[in-house]
């Protein structure tokens, strides 16, 4: 967790003085996507685990404390009471939910800094943000004139 927040992108962010090439702001863009996209990976990860463990409690719940059950425990399979590991099966609950919160206000904040970078950049998605054709001459003079335009494929 600490170590995704604590990285920050440095494609993104131009040195001081120098303009970024085309290549290097497409390179900085696909860079903050696969962070995200990654970042969105975890969460999946991290909500399916918690739906297991609120499955597991929900069938839990209605038995005896005094009843045998199996937990895997790091690939060994330990034998328990209920009543010993519902506690803790609510321990994990609660700090999954945690890190799922976390998560998607990280995923949130990624999509914030985007955004930003996109519009900083004069980044578009291809299909989503097509420029109109003009067929004038006075296009193109029009396009001379405006700062170029990265388009990129949509994710």
């Amino acid at each position: 967790m600490a170590s995704t927040e604590s990285k920050k992108t440095t494609a993104a962010k131009p040195v001081k003085g120098k303009t970024l090439t085309p290549e290097e702001i497409y390179s900085g863009f696909q860079q903050l996507r696969n962070e995200q996209r990654n970042l969105v990976n975890k969460l999946t990860e991290v909500e399916m685990d918690l739906n297991e463990h609120k499955m597991v409690l929900e069938t839990l719940k209605d038995l005896d404390g005094e009843r045998k059950c199996f937990r895997l425990i790091g690939g060994v399979l330990c034998e328990k009471t209920v009543k010993d590991v519902i506690p803790t099966l609510t321990t994990n609950r609660d700090q999954l939910m945690a890190v799922a919160e976390s998560l998607n206000e990280q995923v949130t904040k990624k999509g914030v800094e985007i955004n930003e970078y996109k519009e900083k950049h004069n980044i578009g998605i291809r299909g989503v943000d097509d420029p109109p054709q003009s067929s004038t001459s006075e296009g193109e003079k029009a396009t001379e004139s405006t700062p170029m335009r990265i388009m990129v494929n949509p994710i």
